[in-house]
């Protein structure tokens, strides 16, 4: 059985697209459907033609707690995690089952994550700071490192044995790195996590995305989300931000394109986030 969990929060819209497209992939006795909606002070309402599904909500911030509690009610073997702004392939779920099926060496899956869209066509030259959570290994399966929050998903058992996601980490909280985390304790544990390149859902691209300022922002929130899990010494930190600040200079006196200079600002972002964090 599948267990799909959606994390949500006040984006009606994009979660009426996203159960638009699982409602014809789902078998009512194999398959759930769990919108998992936090930070509003009421339930965010639910279209009417929406599939049958166990709604959760919780007022106070925080998308690992409401994944946690998630975890706890649902029933499935394998638990699916999908953002709420983004829209599934037509064989998604299917694409899921078969990975977990036929790869008994992998714990996780860490899905393909695709533009729904052309990011350039439809932002311009500002579509650099996008920042989407894209992920595509090709067409094969192969071992990864870890996942990317808005399309993954886990065999029960893993995560009973490594336990739930760090609430301190993620929106809501520290703000990011929770999927991180949760593949680094697995990896740990002797687990594997693996690519699934059938599992496939298209993420919205939000032209309010495409914010320098934000982009940098939440890149350095990054680095202060890694501090709280993982180990790194002050001198390892602050080599970081020089090899970082070097590489940015470099590429600025290439004159390098947009697309390796918003990599190298968010390298830098993401050093001085981890410096932030040296005190704790």
């Amino acid at each position: 059985m599948l267990s799909i969990v959606i994390a949500a929060h006040d984006r009606p819209v994009s979660l009426a697209r996203l159960l638009a497209t699982l409602a014809p992939q789902l078998r009512p006795d194999r398959d759930e459907i769990i919108v998992a909606d936090n930070g509003r002070p009421e339930p965010m309402p639910l279209p009417a033609d929406a599939p049958p599904l166990v709604h959760l909500h919780e007022a106070k911030r925080g998308k690992c707690r409401i994944q946690n509690r998630a975890i706890r009610e649902s029933r499935g073997e394998i638990l699916v995690f999908l953002d709420d702004d983004v829209k599934a392939a037509a064989k998604y779920l299917e694409g899921v089952e078969r990975f977990f099926a036929m790869h008994p060496e992998f714990d996780a899956m860490a899905g393909r994550i695709l533009p729904a869209e052309d990011p350039a066509k439809r932002v311009g030259t500002q579509w650099v700071y996008l920042d989407l959570p894209i992920f595509d290994r090709g067409e094969s399966v192969i071992e990864v490192s870890g996942a990317l929050g808005a399309n993954m998903a886990f065999r029960r058992a893993a995560i009973d044995k490594v336990g739930p996601f760090d609430e301190r980490l993620g929106p809501g909280a520290a703000g990011h790195e929770e999927e991180t985390e949760m593949c680094q304790r697995l990896r740990r544990a002797g687990m594997r996590v693996g690519y699934a390149p059938d599992a496939v859902v298209y993420h919205e691209v939000d032209p309010g995305r495409a914010d320098r300022e934000r982009f940098l922002r939440i890149s350095r929130e990054r680095g202060r989300c890694r501090m709280l899990h993982e180990k790194h010494s002050a001198w390892e930190v602050i080599g970081k931000n020089f090899i970082a600040w070097s590489r940015l200079t470099i590429a600025r006196s290439l004159r390098a394109g947009p697309p390796r200079l918003a990599r190298e600002e968010r390298r830098l972002a993401i050093a001085r986030g981890m410096f932030d964090g040296l005190g704790g």
